[in-house]
This record gives structure tokens, sequence and C-alpha cells, in this order.
């Protein structure tokens, strides 16, 4: 074998240096981060808005946030596991339920700001490009930018779809069609109509009825909670217009009463009972109320008193 220079030898590993630990965690591009963080210095303390998009395997979370020194803070948050309130009770993370996400994020916190009336945004789904535009004589439109965390933005991506959301909510998002789904990379055309039918969800009430005459086992066992919650193909498109509606009708948050909680000390059983007495009551106690004078112990009493505390002197 032939010599091998050592490259990482220990004076390499005395100057390492580690990545940020959201880096090595693997949760936090850091590249991206810091150019949606920093903000210009014309216009000093002016925060800078990000419109936040994660996905879990039952959620969505969608967060409007600003950071600072000592961390992010929370302007306006929305899940999708609100959207059963508003009548969509299964399917809470295809592109539908984001885009429903996206719309109650931007109608809730527009009506925080008292802005929900001057900018109502797309009210009816077309699917084609909408964009906000500040009212003369009023607050301007909100301002914010897309984080799609580590998410791939790849066309079609629902990270787009919570986007889409909050765009025709009344919040003013830079962005572009390329990555909604509809577009063609060909022929560089958009189809409005196939963008529209994701966003009410025909894309799965059409999966559901082919699955439903291919193979209906299967159709069962994968859209089971349809199934449970009386959710049919034809009943889809319909359920998500409703939402919108009820969105749009009342966005606010609800808090959950505060219950009240009686505090409990555990303490462990048998230190608490030993705290209680004294070594000559616990010897008594455990032998049944059998003294056992002091001269009288042995090497085989201590023995047992180790094994258990039930014993009995013979």
């Amino acid at each position: 074998m032939g010599f091998v220079k050592v490259v990482k030898n220990k004076a390499y590993f005395k100057r390492y240096e580690v990545k940020f630990r959201r880096r090595r965690e693997g949760k936090t591009d850091f590249y991206a981060r810091k150019r949606l963080v920093v903000q210009d210095k014309n216009k000093y303390n002016t925060p800078k808005y990000r419109l936040i998009v994660r996905f879990s395997n039952r959620d969505i979370c969608c967060q409007i946030a600003y950071s600072k020194i000592e961390g992010d803070h929370i302007v306006s948050a929305a899940y999708s596991h609100e959207l059963p309130k508003y009548g969509i009770a299964v399917g809470l993370t295809n592109y539908a339920a984001a885009y429903c996400t996206g719309l109650l994020l931007a109608r809730r916190l527009l009506h925080k700001f008292g802005m929900d009336h001057v900018y109502e945004g797309q009210v009816e789904v077309t699917g084609d490009e909408f964009n906000v535009e500040s009212v003369d004589g009023q607050p301007g439109a909100f301002s914010c930018y897309l984080d799609a965390g580590l998410a791939r933005t790849s066309t079609g991506n629902k990270v787009f779809g919570a986007l889409k959301g909050a765009v025709d909510g009344g919040l003013s998002i830079p962005h572009s069609l390329k990555r909604f789904p509809g577009y063609d990379a060909e022929s560089k055309e958009f189809n409005a109509d196939m963008h529209r039918r994701h966003i009410l969800g025909m894309n799965v009430a059409d999966y559901m009825s082919y699955l439903m005459e291919e193979d209906e086992e299967a159709y069962k066992k994968q859209f089971s909670r349809f199934i449970k919650n009386g959710v049919t193909p034809d009943a889809v498109e319909e359920m998500y217009k409703k939402a919108h509606a009820a969105i749009r009708a009342n966005p606010v948050h609800e808090k959950k009463p505060q219950k009240d909680v009686t505090k409990k000390r555990w303490v462990c059983p048998s230190s608490a009972s030993l705290a209680a007495v004294t070594w000559a009551e616990y010897l008594d106690r455990i032998n049944g109320g059998v003294k056992i004078h002091p001269c009288t112990w042995n090497q085989k009493t201590f023995c047992r008193l180790e094994q258990t505390s039930h014993f009995r002197l013979e």
C-alpha cells in the first residue's frame, strides 16, 4: 500500500468551524433567508414581511412574519387544521387546502389592520393572473415576499397554492405564472382553467371518479375519510366554493377558553413515606410491629433490608 497523505489531521479539526445549528439540522436555507430578511438602508426601520409556508404530513402552516435581532415576530398565522370550521373536513394538505389556508391568512391579516374592506382581492376564483394595487387615499397594499423554505419550487408545487390564495385574498406578493399548475414551459402558455380546477379540487374529484370505476377496493382504502364524511366527487367543487365564502365572511381566529388547571406535585410514594417517619419507626413498620433492639441487628437483617422492605424476622 502506497503512502497516503493525511488531509484531515489534528490541525484541520482544531480549526474546523461548524455551520449554523438549523443548517446542520437541515431546517433553514440561510442563503435564501439572508436575502429575505435584509432590508434596504433607505427604508430605515420598516419591517420586511415574509409569507412563510410550511407543509407537514397532516397540516399546512402559513405565517406573516418579520425578523428582528432576537428572532422572528409573527404578525398573523393560519393553519389548515382550522379548515373544518369552514366546511372542509378532509384533504387538508392538498393544493386546494393550501389555497384556502393562504386565503384565510390574507383575510385574517387585513381584518386585523382594518383593511379588509379596502382590499377585497379576487372574489371569484378564475385561476388567472391577479395583482393587488394600492388604492388612492387609503393605506397602501400590504406587501410581503414568499418564503418557501426548503421546498422544491417546481411548477405545480403546493407552496404556490398558498401564494395564490394569499394574493387572491388581497396581499401584494411579487410572483409570476410560471410555477402555477397549467403553465407549459415548451409553449410558454398558461392555462388558467387548469389552475382553477386545482384550486377547487376538481383534479382530486376526477381521480376519485376514475378510481371508483377502475378499482373500488383501492377507492375505499385511499378515500376512506372522504367516504366517512360523505364527500362525493360531485360535491368537491361546491365544498371549496362554500369554504371560500365562509372564510371571507369570518376569518377571525377564535381563542380557546383558558382551562383552570389544578397544580399537582408528584412525589415518589416510597420517598414520601420515608420522609415522614424516623429510621426506627420505619424498621418497626416493616417488621409488622415487632420491635428489634439495635443490639440484635446482624448481617442477615441488613441483607434482607436491602432485598425487600417487607421482610419478617424468623
